[in-house]
């Protein structure tokens, strides 16, 4: 390890350890990740996997490991995190929760999203670092030759996050009135963009939901892949909204369906689109991402680690009782807005 640094590990536990030859690379991820049969529980190899492949490519000393050490950083997805688990005098757990609930315990906590309630629901509690995902591996950009042809509306991700209106056949049939055809992309072809003209992406059209835990991900792979994006009102795409060409919002299917009518019929847009994603591209690419991670290592983990082991044993366990004290009164709480619910 490098001496200006504590020890840095990415944990993943032995009973959920990657299976079939691990990637040596990022370039390997997409392969042995595209091997899985099911989209379901990726998202923490996503987030731990594959972010120590590329801080280890870009020179980083971390190690992959697979038991929880008596010291050093360490980091992982909250589903690799036990509630039980309590950092040691000499540990400091950074929990990437994306997602999901903090960690009881990590002092500190990784979100995807600055508009994360975690924020403003315990800002003196919880330290929460927002940091940007990866982008799509083995993203294949749409294919140049298609030229002006545009036939094909897509949507990249897990069928239950769309919104139930376009999952309805009448949605497909709306589209297929104005020459283009739907699909909902696969698990394993998320990364093939070749012949899709535009996404839409909305998961959900009812009240103002922004989905504050949520990621940008879907733009930013739209504007990689070369195509324009008509999504929803969520706070991360509004969160990197530049200008009107980055993405068209939609409030309602009627809306929708009037924006890929006027992607059709204006070439001038869509070119202008494209070439706009394709600047804004070169501000989001895994290297920015990458540098991300360096700064927040460096400036807010390191510190907070070396904070951590100079407290007294009586600052820890003070700690460490309010956090336990925060976690009873979740569950209590859970509890009792199930029993509520049941009434």
């Amino acid at each position: 390890m490098n001496e200006s640094l504590p020890p840095i590990y990415f944990y993943i536990p032995k009973s959920q350890w990657p299976v079939g030859k691990m990637p040596e690379v990022p370039q390997e991820y997409w392969q042995w990740m595209s091997s899985w049969g099911s989209r379901y529980g990726r998202g923490k190899y996503d987030w731990t996997l594959q972010t120590y492949l590329y801080l280890k490519a870009d020179g980083l000393p971390c190690q992959l490991i697979d038991f929880m050490p008596d010291e050093g950083i360490v980091l992982s997805h909250r589903d690799f995190l036990s509630d039980n688990l309590q950092p040691l005098p000499k540990l400091l757990v950074v929990c990437i929760k994306v997602d999901r609930e903090p960690h009881p315990y990590a002092q500190l906590q990784v979100v995807q999203n600055d508009r994360d309630p975690l924020f403003s629901r315990s800002p003196f509690l919880w330290q929460c670092h927002p940091l940007k995902f990866w982008l799509q591996p083995g993203l294949i950009p749409r294919d140049a030759s298609r030229g002006e042809i545009f036939e094909n509306a897509a949507f990249f991700g897990v069928l239950d996050s769309l919104a139930p209106e376009l999952q309805a056949p009448s949605w497909g049939e709306k589209l297929g009135v104005l020459g283009l055809d739907w699909q909902v992309v696969g698990c394993d072809r998320w990364h093939d963009y070749s012949k899709v003209d535009v996404i839409v992406a909305v998961r959900s059209f009812e009240g103002e939901l922004t989905f504050d835990s949520k990621p940008p991900s879907k733009l930013i792979n739209a504007w990689h892949a070369g195509i324009p994006a008509v999504l929803g009102r969520e706070s991360a795409y509004r969160r990197e909204r530049k200008s009107e060409l980055d993405y068209i919002e939609v409030a309602s299917p009627e809306e929708a369906i009037a924006a890929v009518e006027m992607l059709r019929g204006d070439r001038n847009l869509r070119a202008a689109t494209i070439e706009n994603g394709r600047i804004r591209a070169q501000e989001t690419a895994n290297s920015q991402i990458i540098s991300q991670w360096r700064n927040f290592l460096t400036n807010v983990a390191v510190p907070a680690y070396y904070r951590w082991c100079t407290a007294s044993i009586w600052q820890q366990q003070i700690f460490l009782a309010r956090r336990h004290l925060i976690m009873k009164a979740n569950r209590l709480q859970s509890r009792l807005n199930q029993f509520i619910s049941k009434k």
